[in-house]
Formats: C-alpha cells, sequence, structure tokens
C-alpha cells in the first residue's frame, strides 16, 4: 500500500535530533534505546517507538491546527523518515560539517525553547493577571465610527466639493460624481470603522467633527485630498470575559518570556563582536537650493498602505514573537455597541 507523504512532517526537525542520536555514539546524549514490546514498526533491525509515534501525532494536530491523519499514514511517514535516516548514515553524512551545524542549531533551537517552557511553568498567567490585563484594556476603549468621504486629485477639487456641500448639496450625489475612490459609487460609504483602521490624518479629521457634520477643510493623505462626512460614533462594548480570556492569556506568557529574556541580558556579559555597517555616503549639497514644489508634499505614514478599495485604510502589522515565546500581543477584540 503506497501512502501519501505529509509535506508538514517532513519539514518537521522536532524528531531529527533524536533520530540521529539514536545511532551516533559521539553524540552529547543518546536516546534510550527502544525494545520490541515498546515498538510500532521495525526497519532493518531498528525499531520505531509508540512513544515517538504519539509525539508525531500530538505535533502534526498543533502545526495543522487540529487537523489530524490517520495512524497508518503518520507510521509509514515515520518508516520512509527512518529509511532515509540510514541512507544518511551509510554514506556518513552525520559527518558533514553542514549536518552537523544544522543539527547544533536545531539542539540549540530546542533548548532555548525549553528554557523559555520551563520558565513559564515556574511561572504561570494566572486569572487574577488575566483580569486585570482585561479591566486594563477594557477601561480604554473608545468609539467607532461610521463614515464617508469623496477622494479626489487635488486641493481646489476638494475646496469646490465643500463649497456644493455649504449650498446644499448632496453627499452621496456628489461622491458618485467626483470621488476617485471606487467607494464613490456607494456614496463614498466607509462603513463602521476605529481610528486605528484609518491612517491619522483621516482618522483625526473624522473624531474631530460632529455627527452629521463634514470637513469645512479637505483633508490630506497619500491617497489624495478627502472631503469627509461623519454619520454616527458609538460606543464599543467590552466583550465577555470568558471570550478573551484564553486570547489574552498568550500575550501575558510573551510579556513573562520578554522580561525573562531581559533579565538574564542585564545580568550576562555580552560583547557584539561584529563590526557595524559602514554609514552611507552623504549626498553632495547641490551649490543652487533647488526650488520649492508648488504643491504641499505630505508624508507617507510609515504604518500605511493604500487599501485594495483604494479608502484610507492603515496598513497592519505583525510582530514576531521570539522562539517558543507566547503569540504576539494581541488585545482582544471589541464588540461594537449596536445604534440605538
Amino acid at each position: 500500500m503506497k501512502l501519501k507523504l505529509i509535506p508538514l512532517i517532513l519539514a518537521s526537525a522536532t524528531l531529527l535530533p533524536g533520530c540521529f542520536e539514536e545511532k551516533t555514539n559521539d553524540a552529547a546524549t543518546t536516546a534510550p534505546a527502544v525494545s520490541k514490546e515498546d515498538a510500532v514498526a521495525s526497519v532493518n533491525g531498528v525499531y520505531i517507538s509508540k512513544k515517538t509515534l504519539d509525539t508525531l501525532e500530538k505535533e502534526i494536530a498543533e502545526r495543522s491546527q487540529g487537523q489530524t491523519f490517520p495512524k497508518e499514514q503518520l507510521l509509514e511517514e515515520l518508516v520512509q523518515r527512518e529509511l532515509l535516516i540510514q541512507q544518511a548514515l551509510q554514506k556518513q553524512l552525520d559527518k558533514s560539517p553542514e549536518v552537523i551545524e544544522r543539527m547544533a542549531t536545531v539542539r540549540n533551537s530546542l533548548l532555548s525553547q525549553a528554557a523559555l517552557q520551563d520558565y513559564l511553568k515556574a511561572n504561570p498567567v494566572t486569572d487574577e493577571e488575566i483580569k486585570a490585563e482585561y479591566d486594563s484594556k477594557m477601561a480604554n476603549m473608545g468609539e467607532e465610527y461610521k463614515a464617508s468621504h469623496i477622494l479626489v486629485k487635488t486641493e481646489d477639487e476638494a475646496k469646490k466639493i465643500i463649497a456644493e456641500l455649504e449650498k446644499g448639496g448632496d453627499f452621496k450625489a456628489l461622491a458618485k460624481k467626483h470621488s476617485i475612490d471606487p467607494m464613490g459609487s456607494e456614496g463614498g460609504d466607509l462603513g463602521w470603522f476605529t481610528p486605528d483602521r484609518m491612517v491619522p490624518p483621516f482618522s483625526e479629521a473624522v473624531v474631530a467633527l460632529e455627527n452629521g457634520k463634514f470637513s469645512k477643510e479637505p483633508v490630506q493623505t497619500q491617497f489624495g485630498w478627502h472631503v469627509i462626512l461623519r454619520e454616527e460614533a458609538r460606543a464599543l462594548t467590552p466583550p465577555p470575559f470568558d471570550a478573551v480570556k484564553e486570547q489574552i492569556r498568550p500575550m501575558l506568557q510573551r510579556q513573562k518570556a520578554q522580561t525573562m529574556i531581559e533579565n538574564l541580558r542585564n545580568n550576562a556579559k555580552v560583547e557584539i563582536l561584529l563590526a557595524p555597517e559602514p554609514k552611507p555616503a552623504e549626498p553632495q549639497a547641490s551649490e543652487e537650493p533647488a526650488a520649492a514644489s508648488e504643491t504641499p508634499q505630505t508624508e507617507t505614514a510609515p504604518d500605511a498602505q493604500t487599501a485594495a478599495d483604494g479608502s484610507p485604510t492603515a496598513a497592519e502589522t505583525d510582530s514576531t514573537a521570539p522562539a517558543g515565546a507566547a503569540p504576539a500581543d494581541e488585545a482582544p477584540q471589541a464588540q461594537p455597541k449596536p445604534a440605538e
């Protein structure tokens, strides 16, 4: 019977060091010998233990978000892996400097993760700490806004639209006629959003407006010039504690892990031997100053990008956790309070 390989398993290095340790006498630590009674398969006289199969099954479930595979398929993967290992040992690839270096890297990675896990096990995040973090986050919850906008290329165009609005012009009709944003066909409707979802100049203008009012001055962003209508605002309703408790826990675990690492560094003697990279040469100044641009330039916000629909949506950032640490900080998501 031919079983399909699981790419995720092939990519896994968790079991790799142990596999080599079973067969090399010069390893710092050797894995315990597997008896026939504890084995689930034998490959050229080398036993594969039930513990190895169970560990792999657990690892795959964690990495594939709960997806499971038949034990027969997992065992076939271990058999094929063992065949490859035996082939590598026969060719003495375990003596290759490159392989030795990579095995050392894997070992060090596992040890660093083990150190973090050991610390978090000894210093677990308590329910009291989670509740305190929840209360702190919920106390600082703000509002979300419903707004529409008209996006044009120049300030003069925006001013002309504002003049029409002041004469009683219909905002949605003007948006459909003038806006270069794809949402213009919908009257410029942006729906509900929190200020952090938009680039700062836009969100600041929305927050400053009153409900039912439009901006009296054009608002410039890297997308162009906006005329903004704030339609409504409502308070964000905190989600129930039990609904976000397990979202907060890994965030606090990450904070504890980072504190532990900082303490280790503060008490260690660390010397950076890498030479600093040379600074790029400064451009020579022109003898005559360049003429100033007639059009004011706007700095592009470093955390902003053009949304797929052209609306002034700020880009989300992704924080990378250190090896073995919990996921990046994630504040619990608030639920909008229904408009009355």
